[in-house]
């Protein structure tokens, strides 16, 4: 099977673009998935936004909702989400946030503490979705 014709690359210009190491997210076509690569809480001129880690939550869901839109999905067909936080004490705050914006039933996750993350990151998050 060809990989061209498989899957689709997703980027969308509401996002910093940084096409030559990643993909804001993958479709593919077959099982009818959407592989969201992770993001962090930089705006499209790649500055991390102001604030702590409520702030920093709510700007990697809105990044993460800009690649689901721009891929023809939604937070309401996202089946997984894997959340890497470099302090655990943020957990009670980012899940407050991720609590408020995201609709339920909640998908499926997973959290864990990592020791750094890209661009001096407190909190990342990565999703699947359906089509």
């Amino acid at each position: 099977m060809s990989t061209n014709s498989t899957i689709e690359n997703i980027n969308t210009p509401k996002n910093a673009q940084l096409t030559s190491i990643l993909s804001h997210a993958v479709k593919a076509y077959v099982p009818g998935l959407i592989f969201c690569s992770g993001c962090t809480p930089h705006d499209s001129a790649l500055a991390i936004v102001e604030g702590g880690i409520k702030e920093h939550t709510e700007q990697v869901i809105q990044n993460l909702t800009n690649v689901l839109e721009s891929a023809g999905s939604s937070w309401q067909k996202v089946v997984k989400v894997n959340v890497y936080l470099t302090d655990m004490n943020d957990f009670g705050a980012m899940n407050e946030v991720y609590e408020k914006m995201l609709p339920s039933p909640k998908p499926a996750r997973t959290c864990v503490q990592v020791v750094k993350l890209p661009g001096g990151a407190d909190v990342e998050m990565e999703c699947i979705a359906a089509i």
